[in-house]
């Protein structure tokens, strides 16, 4: 099994940036999707970007489309999520988990194999 942690959460202000980082204990070779989901307080978790670990073909949801850029680095089995023009909306836990196998709906929780602890991100107005 897989250890996932998530860094780079904490407390900014309304329009600020904020980079997460999702590093893996072991290798990432049999990987093939690297997600990020966020859970609000009182919500359920939601999708927020996927990345295919070998081609690197992203997905966004809409809610982070052209603010949110999910990358990877292989070679330092990390993968990353960019997050621009953030809002108070965006507030939540942050998670991110993996998949050894293709996944048809990268969306659905159920589908991905680990899971991180997750990393708090809070937006002030």
């Amino acid at each position: 099994q897989v250890q996932l942690v998530e860094s780079g959460g904490g407390l900014v202000q309304a329009g600020g940036s904020l980079r997460l980082s999702c590093t893996a204990s072991g290798s990432t070779d049999s990987w093939h999707t690297m997600g990020w989901f966020r859970q609000a307080p009182g919500k359920e978790r939601e999708f927020v970007a996927a990345i295919t670990w070998s081609g690197g073909r992203a997905e966004y949801s809409d809610y982070v489309k052209g603010r949110f850029t999910i990358s990877k680095a292989s070679a330092v089995n990390t993968g990353y999520l960019q997050m621009n023009s953030l809002q108070p909306e965006d507030t939540a836990v942050y998670y991110c988990a993996h998949s050894i196998r293709y996944l048809p709906q990268v969306q659905r929780l159920g589908e991905y194999d680990d899971w991180g602890q997750g990393t708090q991100v809070t937006v002030s107005s």
